[in-house]
């Protein structure tokens, strides 16, 4: 019978815990990155979060975005950005808000047809006119952070009744880890962010926990069938044994999202670059933070997690 080549070869041994400090070396300057970033720096905020205005306009045929962009850039309404919205024929205008009420913003929206109208026809069908207001916006900003935070508690609660306390802080370091890093990524690319973005964040909490999940549950297995091999060891044959799942979960999750980011157009492109990105980051988290946390809260008693001599596993 022919034997067809693994990805992960049965019996890997990589000393995953032995690389811990450069790790977590790595995570903090992460953590602090993002930290400067937003307080100096802060975020692309899109119209869900900062307020304006949004249309979408169906042209006969395909869009001429650099005529579009002259002809609304003359008219003294501000910033300005036009994109294809998953089609040639589709652009979504986007325009900073205008001072004033709401009176004001439906003034801009009529002097942005009225322009479009002139430029190139009554052909055009604008199938969507909307405005956020600042208030909306600041109530969106707080309800997504809610959010955020919310799951990361609900994620402790249920790994704490699920497993021991140990497991449940070293899930939640993990997933603030991740959440952070991704925030990092809006910051320094300068990706729009708004609803999706926080969509992003809370899908890649899941990812992330998914397969914290499956490596704790087997460090419980192996914490049951090993009781006397030191903690380090244990974590490292735990991990070395659902690697070949992360592997393969990982590398199919990543070709879907490539496939989005190269042909979903640019409407999604921002979820799907911060989900691309903290996928990878989720998969490391678990491996380098949520795993060798275990070691420091002391999951075993001090003799066993200093390494005092033990069997092996055969």
């Amino acid at each position: 019978m022919r034997v067809l080549p693994r990805i992960v070869p049965d019996g890997t041994n990589f000393p995953f815990f032995r690389y811990r400090h450069w790790a977590f070396a790595a995570s903090v300057v992460v953590i602090v990155a993002a930290i400067v970033m937003m307080l100096v720096r802060g975020f692309n905020l899109g119209i869900d979060f900062a307020g304006g205005i949004l249309l979408e306009v169906k042209t006969p045929g395909p869009a001429r975005l650099a005529e579009m962009r002259t002809t609304l850039g003359g008219l003294g309404l501000g910033e300005v950005a036009l994109q294809e919205a998953g089609s040639s024929d589709l652009v979504l205008i986007r325009v900073v808000r205008q001072p004033g009420d709401e009176s004001a913003q439906q003034a801009a929206i009529e002097k942005i047809k009225q322009a479009l109208d002139q430029s190139f026809g009554p052909g055009l069908d604008y199938r969507r006119a909307e405005f956020v207001g600042p208030k909306v916006g600041e109530e969106l900003r707080r309800a997504g952070t809610l959010a955020v935070v919310i799951a990361l508690v609900l994620v402790l609660v249920y790994l704490w009744f699920r497993f021991e306390w140990q497991f449940g802080v070293g899930a939640i370091l993990a997933c603030v880890h991740d959440v952070f890093a991704v925030l990092l990524v809006f910051t320094v690319s300068d990706l729009e962010f708004n609803l999706s973005s926080i969509a992003a964040i809370l899908t890649v909490v899941g990812y992330s926990l998914n397969d914290t999940v499956v490596v704790f549950d087997r460090v419980r297995e192996n914490l049951r069938r090993y009781k006397t091999l030191p903690i380090d060891q244990l974590i490292d044959k735990s991990v070395n044994e659902t690697l070949a799942r992360t592997v393969m979960t990982t590398a199919t999750t990543l070709l879907a999202l490539l496939a989005l980011y190269l042909f979903g157009g640019p409407v999604i492109q921002g979820f799907v670059f911060a989900m691309l990105f903290g996928i990878l980051v989720g998969t490391y988290s678990t491996t380098y933070i949520a795993a060798p946390v275990l070691y420091y809260l002391k999951l075993r008693p001090a003799a066993l997690a200093a390494g005092e001599s033990a069997p092996r596993p055969g």
